[in-house]
């Protein structure tokens, strides 16, 4: 059978198993799925509940103990068997002509170890505000990166290293969000190539994770991310927490709490 060109790497709890919606391999042979699934506690998911897991030629289950989802997306990153990834949850839908144009970009510009796309949600409306028109992505604009939207050249990644960090995302108790942001920083820092292509890749709902900003917690959690990104730099943190909670003034953060996001209370 012939290398697969994009793999569907998802990742996901035990019990939301049944929640996965397969892309359509039966026309597109070249696509497979690997879908990494934990149970969420010191022991193994059971077979019962991995019975729920998709099944077809062309897709593979693996199974872990514990939880943190950045652990599986490593495991994806590992075990992925095609020259292209992407990344998904169990509430993800793909828009299969978005990925077909994406992948003729990748194609197009044998450089770029990761696109980055967009996605819409249940009503047809983007997610966020994207840009425009393509552009290089830093450490500057792509804090509000997800995972979904992310298609990496599975080449460049695994020669370069770079991996989530798995202190970071759903599932760590403090630092829960911005594992995303964090892994496209670290291949900024490594020198690879990584480009916003305006295409839509995927329908998410439109609550997630990352829409948090009422609790000390998701502040905190939010403020540590740029102390990891910009590591090693005392003053850098600040000034990006900055700029960021001052396009959240007014819209979902108060001016106390954007003093305490930029102060890490």
């Amino acid at each position: 059978m012939s290398k697969p060109t994009l793999t569907f790497g998802y990742s996901t709890l035990a019990t939301r198993l049944e929640n996965i919606q397969l892309p359509d391999l039966a026309t597109n042979p070249n696509w497979d799925v690997l879908v990494t699934v934990q149970s969420g506690t010191d022991l193994p998911p059971t077979v019962e509940q991995l019975l729920h897991s998709p099944i077809g030629d062309r897709v593979t289950t693996k199974a872990f103990s514990g939880r943190g989802v950045t652990l599986l997306r490593n495991q994806v990153i590992q075990h992925a068997g095609g020259k292209y990834l992407i990344f998904a949850d169990d509430d993800i839908v793909f828009n299969e002509r978005g990925l077909i144009e994406a992948l003729n970009y990748l194609e197009a510009n044998q450089d770029v170890a990761l696109l980055l796309g967009q996605a819409e949600d249940e009503d047809g409306n983007l997610r966020k505000s994207y840009p425009k028109s393509v552009s290089r992505l830093t450490k500057l604009n792509s804090a509000k990166a997800a995972t979904y939207e992310m298609i990496v050249r599975v080449s460049a990644i695994r020669d370069s290293g770079v991996l989530f960090d798995e202190r970071f995302g759903a599932g760590a108790d403090t630092t829960y969000l911005g594992d995303e942001y964090i892994f496209i920083a670290d291949l900024v820092s490594a020198n690879l190539r990584c480009d916003f292509v305006p295409v839509v890749l995927a329908v998410h709902p439109k609550d997630s994770s990352g829409s948090g900003w009422g609790t000390s917690r998701d502040r905190k959690a939010r403020a540590l991310i740029f102390d990891r990104v910009f590591r090693g730099n005392r003053s850098l943190p600040y000034l990006a927490r900055i700029a960021f909670g001052l396009r959240k003034l007014g819209r979902g953060l108060s001016l106390m709490q954007f003093i305490s996001f930029v102060f890490k209370r």
